[in-house]
Formats: C-alpha cells, structure tokens, sequence
C-alpha cells in the first residue's frame, strides 16, 4: 500500500485525526478520543512501515504467520505491532481497522 493510500485509510475511519507530535516526518493517527492507533514511519523511508495496536493473543498470530511484521517499535511489545506497508492489502486494512476498534470511544448504552 502506498503511504497516501494507508494515510486515507486511516482518516477515513470514524473521528480519525492526525497530528504530528514527534516532527514534520512522522503522521501519527489518532481516534476521536485522542488514543493512538497508529504510528507511521518517516515518509519516504525506503521501507515504510506502521506501528498499529493489537491484542496480545491476535499479535502473536499475525506474527507468526507473517514474519516480516514485528513487536511494535519503541512501543509495548505485547500490545504493538510494526507492519511493514508491503503486506497484503486487506491483511493491513485489518490490522488498521482493529487497531482503531482497540482504542475509540466506547459507545454509551
């Protein structure tokens, strides 16, 4: 997925915000409570890649499966992944959208 692609995804999701809290160069998206779901790396990095929330249990899995995606970096490795954007679209549309699900406002009953 390109970078403007996943940047899209991720603002099209319900109360979806970015901001750029550590530089210019790094996009981090937010949900409409202001909890992170998603950390992009440097634009035009020659391997871009994002750091996304996750389950523990469903971490474990994805990276077993896919070997190129790792603990997240410079974040908790039992609650983050890094994804390298070359994985299979729908497979990072997935992880986008859990991650997001993981950290949005709940609703009220």
């Amino acid at each position: 997925m390109r970078e403007q692609d996943f940047r899209e995804l991720c603002l099209n999701l319900a109360g979806a915000t970015e901001s750029f809290p550590f530089g210019p160069e790094t996009p981090v998206y937010k949900a409409a409570n202001g909890k992170v779901f998603a950390i992009m790396t440097e634009p035009g990095d020659p391997s871009p890649a994002v750091t996304l929330k996750a389950a523990p249990d469903d971490g474990l899995a994805v990276r077993a499966q896919h070997p190129t995606i790792t603990p997240g970096y410079h974040m908790n490795k039992r609650h983050w992944l890094t994804v390298p954007l070359d994985v299979p679209e729908q497979l990072l549309v997935d992880l986008v959208t859990e991650s997001h699900r993981l950290v949005r406002p709940r609703l009220a009953r």
